[in-house]
């Protein structure tokens, strides 16, 4: 049977957490994670009991099942994107977005250490392998880039892990050079990078732009506390209340004054993380978010190395049309049409508001903060504004306000982190 119309990337055998029934799933570069009804399958009858669709943009590179640290059952994956993921098991909601190891390359494989802590059970290890690197991470992962630590192993490549039965080592194997390489596990080493990384939002702070001194984190807090006003009414005299919290509804407003512009799928993974934070363990909704998780979530959902031009390039590229400069380019009538049939498509009154904003042709030069968009003559507006022919370096300097004089590649030639090593 074909599951996947694309390659995959993994298979996984496990046990259901509430019947102890067996279970495989495989995970594909098609972004779908596929589980298999094993009890009404035969030899050769493999029949599939659900499939998810766990990506939107990313390509999901492998799998593993979460250890048993939380009450909830979990399948961690990881992407392209640097990001992390922990999916419940038996709904396949996506619990909670992390950002991953950031060494060049992104996650090629992972592994569950055996339990090497016994005077602590709840401290367990993840091994990992990138494109030429291997390394460890602490769990549970969170986010904090202090819990990993790589080294070169394959310089050629590494091809695939695996560990001892008591986790005290690893073996890569490599490619070009034809070696299989024994690792010893240094926890010691690993932890005493976590301690020096600091504690609580330390490491986070240290993500922004100018640390918690910087720019950065001062017009985080400034949108803080203007979206406390947002929430309780822009026009109004009564008396404010101030707190150290904000309601979910603004944390999508929050993020995009901050440059990171979610999608709607995005933005609902993320109302979805802060709601269920507690359900487990209290079995009660979370309402709102203070400034020390708002900042976990900026950092672990934000792109890994900001925003990419080069994905805009290759939209127009894929989308475009030939000019007789040679440059793609895309009709007026072609782009809007696209956005409103494709994708999180919108509507026209969401279209005509979006433009308006981005071209400053709002009255107050942006969104109006009190009462409804007006769409009157909207049309007209855009027909003037936006020219008949878009290009790509149009859509980015002019309609975006993008500057693209960095390309991805100097961007990202250093990894975010540089931790220890923790294996010798």
């Amino acid at each position: 049977m074909r599951s996947h119309y694309k390659l995959i990337q993994t298979i996984m055998f496990g046990i259901h957490p509430d019947n102890n029934q067996p279970r495989l799933l495989s995970l594909g570069s098609d972004r779908v994670l596929v589980e298999y009804d094993l009890p009404n399958s035969s030899k050769n009858d493999l029949r599939i009991l659900g499939t998810d669709r766990i990506e939107q943009s990313g390509i999901p590179k492998c799998m593993a099942w979460y250890p048993p640290i939380t009450k909830e059952s979990f399948i961690l994956t990881a992407n392209d994107q640097y990001k992390m993921k922990l999916f419940n098991s038996t709904t396949k909601m996506c619990r909670k977005t992390l950002l991953g190891p950031t060494y060049i390359s992104p996650l090629e494989k992972m592994i569950i250490l055996p339990r090497i802590n016994t005077h602590n059970p709840g401290k367990q290890y993840l091994a990992y392998i990138t494109k030429d690197k291997v390394g460890l991470q602490i769990l549970p992962v969170d986010g904090n880039p202090h819990k990993s630590s790589a080294i070169i192993s394959h310089p050629g490549g590494v091809y695939n892990l695996a560990c001892s039965y008591d986790g005290a080592y690893l073996f890569t194997a490599g490619g070009e050079d034809c070696t299989v390489l024994m690792w010893e596990v240094n926890i010691q080493a690993l932890e005493a990078a976590a301690a020096l990384g600091g504690t609580d939002l330390i490491p986070f702070y240290a993500l922004l732009d100018g640390g918690r001194e910087g720019e950065l984190f001062k017009e985080l807090e400034d949108y803080f506390y203007y979206a406390q006003l947002r929430s309780q009414g822009i026009d109004t005299m009564d008396t404010r209340q101030v707190s150290t919290h904000i309601p979910l509804v603004e944390v999508p407003f929050v993020m995009r004054a901050l440059g990171f512009y979610p999608s709607e799928q995005e933005v609902e993974d993320m109302l979805n993380e802060i709601k269920f934070s507690e359900y487990v363990d209290t079995g009660k909704y979370v309402t709102s978010i203070d400034l020390g998780d708002f900042i976990r979530l900026y950092i672990n959902h934000r792109p890994a190395f900001g925003l990419s031009v080069q994905e805009l390039q290759h939209a127009f590229d894929t989308l475009g049309c030939d000019s007789e400069s040679g440059e793609k380019t895309m009709e007026r009538g072609q782009l809007l049409q696209l956005l409103q049939i494709k994708g999180e498509h919108m509507t026209e009154e969401e279209l005509a508001e979006y433009f308006t904003t981005l071209l400053g042709l709002n009255p107050e030069g942006g969104r109006c903060e009190i009462g409804s968009y007006d769409s009157k003559d909207a049309a007209a507006l855009l027909e003037k504004a936006i020219p008949s022919k878009m290009t790509h370096q149009i859509f980015t300097v002019e309609l975006l306000g993008l500057q693209t004089g960095v390309s991805e590649e100097e961007s990202s030639e250093e990894p975010i982190t540089a931790c220890t090593s923790a294996m010798s």
